[in-house]
């Protein structure tokens, strides 16, 4: 894995950050089929990475041995699909162990290097895009156009998540909590909002009102495509 550091395509970059369970995932990918913008789950990448560390059976949470083997994890991360080591991965990183142990690994220093790294380069090459994670708009694209900071009560994040998973509210509730605490208190990257982003609490509102706010804001802003059904599949890897 290599990564270069670039600049370039911020300006048309629509950030939206936000903890686990606000919506950024599914606001995001309906963003940017709507504006034409291409797509990147930047949360995908670090959970590929997660999986390409657990299938090393190596401990997450050891970061000289996960920085060792960082190199050697081959991940494509595109619109809709994620391979890790050349093996289709898309379900498997949302498994509940690649889930349990992801914030370990995004708190490595060596990681968030590599992958900031990484997004940027995608932005460079696609000259901005839609972009969801926790760090977008403070780390990998400071200068984007559009910054959303996504958010909603921690029951209703658990309420979300569970419903996608099956698991049980109250388990999933305490696994947020955990999660928010491990990705705000990081020393690489924080999860904090930018300040000069719009924060938007999705807790009493439907996917559809939050889709609308964000694309009056690209319109407003004038940084989508003239035409939405140009967007493509694009990966980073």
């Amino acid at each position: 894995m290599s990564s270069e550091s670039t600049e370039t395509g911020q300006e048309r970059v629509v950030a939206i950050d936000g903890p686990a369970g606000s919506g950024k995932s599914t606001v995001a990918r309906r963003v940017a089929e709507a504006s034409g913008l291409a797509y990147l789950d930047t949360g995908a990448m670090y959970r590929a990475i997660t999986l390409g560390v657990l299938n090393r059976e190596l401990d997450p949470s050891d970061r000289d041995a996960v920085a060792a083997a960082l190199p050697d994890i081959e991940i494509e991360v595109g619109r809709t699909t994620v391979v890790v080591d050349g093996a289709a991965a898309t379900d498997a990183i949302r498994s509940a162990s690649v889930t349990q142990n992801v914030s370990a690994v995004a708190a490595n220093p060596a990681v968030r290097t590599a992958l900031v790294g990484l997004q940027q380069q995608w932005i460079a090459q696609q000259g901005g895009g839609v972009l969801e994670g926790r760090d977008i708009g403070t780390v990998v694209a400071p200068r984007a156009g559009i910054k959303v900071f996504l958010t909603a009560s921690t029951r209703e994040r658990a309420r979300r998540r569970a419903l996608e998973t099956g698991g049980n509210i109250d388990d999933v509730e305490a696994d947020i909590v955990r999660r928010d605490q491990l990705d705000s208190e990081r020393a690489e990257s924080p999860l904090r909002k930018a300040d000069d982003a719009r924060a938007v609490d999705t807790t009493e509102y439907t996917i559809d009102e939050v889709v609308q706010l964000i694309t009056s804001m690209i319109e407003d802003a004038g940084i989508g495509s003239e035409s939405p059904e140009s967007a493509t599949e694009s990966e980073v890897n």
